[in-house]
């Protein structure tokens, strides 16, 4: 059995179609592999059909890779982190509890990056009204210490 050009062109329509069904940039490589296989045919008509298919899941597989590790890079990074500057050393007050390991909630007097309520953690037990520091930003959370303590 041999694949002729036009199967590939099909194999990567198909994957590039699914990929606008379940956009995660996983299947597109797979089509992208396809065409490049369909190409190759172009130049090389007699490439055998285990060539074919080694030459398609290598290549889609090192594009996958490749976008995932060095185009992809910091896309997934949370906003918080990129101001976690902003937060750093701000003054706020407990407005729910806080414990170890429970979240609680701090309130600021101005607005941080869009927000004067924030998701805190603490090292210990914090009543409401009591004045923390920012110490950290972990996440979409920032970790608070106790005013003179």
């Amino acid at each position: 059995m041999s694949l002729l050009w036009w199967h590939w062109a099909l194999v990567g329509f198909g994957f590039i179609l699914a990929e606008l069904a379940l956009p995660a940039f996983f299947l597109l490589w797979f089509g992208v592999g396809g065409f490049l296989v369909m190409a190759a045919l172009l130049i090389a008509p007699a490439l055998a059909l285990e060539a074919q298919l080694l030459l398609w899941t290598v290549s889609s597989i090192a594009m996958m890779a490749l976008w995932f590790t060095v185009f992809k890079r910091g896309y997934h990074k949370v906003f918080i982190g990129r101001s976690s500057a902003n937060l750093v050393g701000e003054i706020g007050m407990i407005v729910e509890v806080v414990a170890p390991y429970k979240e609680g909630k701090v309130r600021f007097q101005k607005p941080i990056v869009g927000s004067d309520l924030w998701d805190c953690m603490a090292q210990e037990e914090l009543i409401a009204g009591t004045r923390v520091r920012v110490e950290s930003v972990e996440g979409n959370k920032v970790i608070v210490k106790k005013v003179g303590k």
